[in-house]
């Protein structure tokens, strides 16, 4: 009969011995029961699952277990780029490849061919670049190149014929005073005197080099001209000769040749003083009644001499108010500017759109703006005495804008005349300022082009164009009624523009409409626009 009983296990004989004191005897009770020892070897392979999984979550360093021994943790036991993660109630570490792994993955044939990919890729954008940048350049229009200016070109000029009349003082010191003053208005040039003795229709008796004495001395002119340089200011003088008489600025015909002469060493004798032009009346008389002794007047003052070498303006006065006979006389005096009334010659006194357009094509034709200059109401007569206070700041405007040099007299930037409201001159004053500052700072206005859009028996508007910068649009309405500008003419316009000065107060700083733009009765507006 086959035996049933389940064997009991075999004891090793070197299986270690229980402790003394804690070893049992085996009794019924502690036998081994198959069922539980089937469910250990259960828990056991449970257990190496776990392992398994555990050996997964561990940190990918590809280390032995030695080396991680060997090599503890950094400060709160983890390493550099580990990243903890909770999932399911459980914290996961994840750690990043170590410097050594990262090398090695960096000298892989992969990775090298991309890092010189992309090397090459960077240098040669960078060199397309370049390149492109070459071709924009030399392909681009040249900037436009500026004229070969002089400092009477680069801003307005300031003629004081009477130094008594500029300040309480009556005399040169109170004309020094007021240097601030003038660089303020951003003037260039101040045209003084004239200031020598000259007994009226007395040739003989003229003095070129002493000043009257009722008007100041010698010092006091020198420390005028130091003064006047340190702020900008280059100082031209009048001497003109017989300048208090009534036979003519240069006396009588018989004595021209006598007084030219005595003009030639007076000029050197300024000159040492710091005079840097000189402006004289009744040019065509003497350029015709004694061409050689004008020529050696001309060569004196344009070409200087040993001990003040540099060119110095030659600046003529004349009576004629046609625009043909001003022109020949600037063509054969030589003279660097040319003062005349041909913009107090129109129908009502003064110039209009049509006289003032004719006279600025005509000279631009056939001369330089360089060698242009306006002015308006004459030595003795103030701008607002000839156009009349509610047309200065248009004038202003005008002469701060036509292409050439604006010569103005003393008081008319803050319209000077009898009766006239102080609070008229100020706004005047602040006017004139504004836009003296435009005129000296840019360039459209010191040499740009003169492009005319309209003209007709009210209304005068042009264009000063210098280069690919800023243009300059100007508007006039000389008449009672309000005027549209018209967008025609050699100029193309944009649909807007920007306000700078007007003397319109409906029209305010900003954007306008070009189209539906109007110039109200008697009004001039300046306006500034880019070409896209």
């Amino acid at each position: 009969m086959e035996d049933t009983n389940v064997d009991a296990p075999t004891v090793r004989e070197d299986a270690a011995a229980p402790p003394p004191g804690d070893a049992e005897p085996l009794t019924g009770d502690s036998e081994l029961n198959l069922g539980d020892t089937e469910a250990a070897v259960g828990n056991v392979g449970d257990e190496a699952e776990l392992d398994e999984e555990q050996q997964e979550k561990e940190p990918m360093t590809g280390a032995s277990e030695w080396a991680s021994e060997a090599s503890p943790p950094a400060a709160g036991g983890e390493t550099n780029g580990s990243v903890k993660l909770k999932m399911e109630d459980e914290e996961v570490k994840f750690t990043g490849l170590s410097k050594e792994e990262l090398l090695r993955v960096a000298g892989t044939p992969g990775w090298v061919r991309t890092r010189w990919t992309l090397l090459v890729l960077f240098w040669l954008s960078w060199l397309l670049m370049l390149v492109g940048s070459v071709l924009i350049i030399l392909k681009a229009p040249p900037c436009r190149d500026l004229p070969d200016s002089h400092w009477w070109n680069h801003g307005p000029l300031y003629r004081l014929r009477d130094v008594r009349v500029f300040s309480d003082m009556q005399d040169l010191r109170g004309v020094e005073r007021r240097m601030d003053y003038l660089k303020q208005l951003n003037v260039k040039g101040l045209l003084i005197g004239p200031i020598h003795e000259a007994p009226p229709n007395n040739a003989l008796s003229l003095r070129f080099e002493q000043i009257s004495s009722d008007l100041g001395t010698m010092n006091q002119f020198k420390s005028l001209i130091s003064t006047a340089h340190k702020k900008g200011i280059s100082v031209v003088l009048d001497l003109t000769p017989n300048y208090q008489g009534s036979t003519g600025p240069w006396f009588s015909n018989d004595s021209i040749t006598i007084v030219a002469e005595k003009l030639k060493s007076a000029l050197v004798f300024w000159m040492d003083q710091g005079v840097e032009g000189f402006l004289f009346s009744g040019t065509d008389l003497v350029s015709n009644s004694v061409p050689s002794l004008w020529t050696d007047i001309r060569n004196i003052i344009q070409n200087g001499t040993e001990s003040r070498p540099g060119r110095r303006v030659l600046m003529g006065l004349s009576e004629f108010s046609s625009v043909d006979h001003v022109s020949s006389l600037l063509s054969s005096s030589g003279v660097d500017l040319l003062l005349s009334p041909l913009l107090s010659s129109g129908s009502g006194g003064f110039a209009g759109p049509a006289e003032v357009l004719d006279s600025v094509q005509t000279l631009c034709a056939s001369h330089s703006q360089l060698n242009l200059a306006w002015s308006l109401g004459g030595a003795e007569v103030h701008l607002a005495s000839a156009v009349g206070p509610a047309l200065v700041r248009l004038y202003q405007l005008l002469l701060l804008t036509l292409p050439g040099t604006p010569v103005f007299n003393y008081g008319d930037e803050v319209g000077l005349m009898d009766q006239v409201e102080w609070a008229e001159r100020r706004s005047s004053l602040s006017f004139f300022r504004s836009v003296a500052t435009l005129r000296v700072k840019e360039r459209p206005l010191l040499f740009g082009d003169f492009l005319p859009l309209s003209n007709s028996s009210s209304l005068l508007s042009y264009v000063r164009v210098w280069d690919r910068g800023a243009r300059y649009l100007v508007a006039f309405n000389w008449g009672s009624e309000e005027a549209e500008l018209v967008q025609a003419g050699r100029a193309e316009l944009p649909q807007q523009a920007e306000v700078v000065a007007s003397t319109d107060t409906s029209l305010s700083d900003g954007e306008v409409e070009l189209g539906a733009l109007r110039i109200g009765p008697q009004q001039a507006t300046l306006l500034r626009f880019n070409i896209k």
